[in-house]
């Protein structure tokens, strides 16, 4: 009989180096709201994703070629940039053929450095795409590295609860010997009836700090299964719809 891959859960990007990650699968997570964003976009027909981890540069690229500017500071959209990070700034009508540069507080800073650590492969995960995600990871057979963005390197629930969701639905296919993974999965498996109320009344921080902006629209989008199910894999420097 094989011997399984190992699954692993970093509930921060300042743990990131606490793990080896030269022959696997990254799963970058983001769920409020980078990676639901790309998500969506890529799903309503966008041509590719470009991330980038300062607004200097997503403002570069917006002076050198035909693109949509886009990204967020502290949740609100970045001085010099066109567009936020909201999944709702980006319907088919709006996105479908072009080009989206997007830089955010936590998610493409994460992507950025499993790059840097020379990660085998990258994913993006979020509810939106959550089977997309499980069925890929399975497909491959590969080590995996559940990275959860967090919120400027302080651990958040709501990506811990989406590593929660891979590893309910997969861990028979993987080796978890990974107290984090442990913990996203009870708590994940307590909530996944009402994420949103969990996220509520557990007083996420996130929860607050977008409710303070009047989205709560954006969080329960965000916290729906399986509504953009598209798998954003990173290539030559931009996530496109996985061709397997």
């Amino acid at each position: 009989m094989s011997k399984k891959p190992s699954l692993y859960t970093c509930l921060s990007p300042a743990l990131l180096h606490l793990y080896d990650i030269t022959d696997t699968v990254v799963v970058v997570i983001d769920v409020l709201r980078a990676t639901s964003t790309i998500a969506t976009a890529l799903y309503n027909g966008a041509r590719q994703i470009i991330p980038v981890d300062s607004v200097e540069r997503c403002i570069q690229y917006g002076r050198e070629i035909d693109c949509i500017t886009a990204g967020e500071r502290d949740g609100q959209i970045a001085p010099g940039l066109q567009y936020g990070n909201s999944s709702f700034e980006y319907p088919r009508e709006f996105v479908q053929g072009r080009t989206l540069v997007l830089t955010t507080t936590n998610g493409t800073k994460l992507l950025h450095m499993a790059l840097n650590r020379g990660a085998r492969e990258i994913i993006t995960g979020a509810f939106l795409n959550l089977s997309a995600v499980c069925d890929h990871l399975v497909a491959q057979k590969k080590n995996v590295i559940l990275g959860c963005a967090g919120w400027k390197d302080r651990v958040n629930l709501e990506d811990t609860l989406f590593a929660g969701a891979v590893v309910s639905r997969i861990r028979e296919h993987f080796h978890v010997n990974c107290d984090a993974s442990g913990m996203a999965r009870n708590l994940y498996e307590l909530a996944q009836d009402d994420l949103f109320g969990f996220m509520q009344h557990n007083e996420a921080s996130h929860y607050h700090r977008l409710m303070g902006f009047g989205l709560e629209r954006d969080i329960r989008h965000c916290l729906t299964p399986d509504l953009a199910n598209i798998l954003p894999y990173y290539q030559d420097a931009r996530l496109v719809p996985f061709a397997g």
